[in-house]
């Protein structure tokens, strides 16, 4: 499985689910049997560098600055092939799907759906003042993170109950 987490600029949400979902994916054997890559894109704002407080952010979580550093943001007109590539295309609000090029927009689901089964708008961190704001929409990303992920590894398991971990 290929997935994509989509948001607006890929300097804040997105990069955040990127590398916390592959670190989960990493540390569970199930899931890093099934799931190829995870990566993240932009839909609307071509950008150069990750936004200081999603660095932040990814420091509270343990990664190190080299590798939050060499991130570069994606944008959906530069990489084309990563959106024909991946399987799942996670956005953080129904906005996100309108902005996806429209041959991909049947794999576009948001990730409060994904983990959840339900719509809720995941907000834009950039938009938070004070980094206790920020750090809020980024605790409930990781919450949904989480879920999606134990929701996945079911789905795996489900579907070949040999695979076990």
């Amino acid at each position: 499985m290929k997935v994509l987490f989509i948001c607006s600029s890929n300097i804040c949400r997105s990069p955040y689910c990127e590398f916390v979902f592959r670190r989960m994916v990493a540390e569970d054997p199930v899931l890093s049997a099934n799931v190829e890559w995870v990566k993240s894109a932009a839909v609307i704002n071509r950008m150069k560098t990750i936004h200081p407080k999603a660095k932040l952010a990814l420091l509270r979580e343990g990664f190190s600055a080299s590798e939050i550093d060499a991130h570069r943001p994606r944008y959906k007109r530069d990489d084309p092939v990563t959106f024909a590539e991946a399987d799942v295309i996670i956005g953080m609000t129904r906005g996100h799907r309108f902005f996806t090029p429209r041959r991909f927009r049947n794999k576009v689901v948001m990730l409060s759906e994904a983990a959840t089964g339900h719509y809720t708008p995941i907000p834009d961190p950039f938009l938070k003042k004070d980094i206790e704001g920020y750090y809020a929409v980024m605790d409930e990303i990781k919450r949904y993170l989480e879920r999606y992920a134990e929701r996945l590894r079911q789905e795996v398991l489900s579907a070949d109950p040999k695979q076990h971990g």
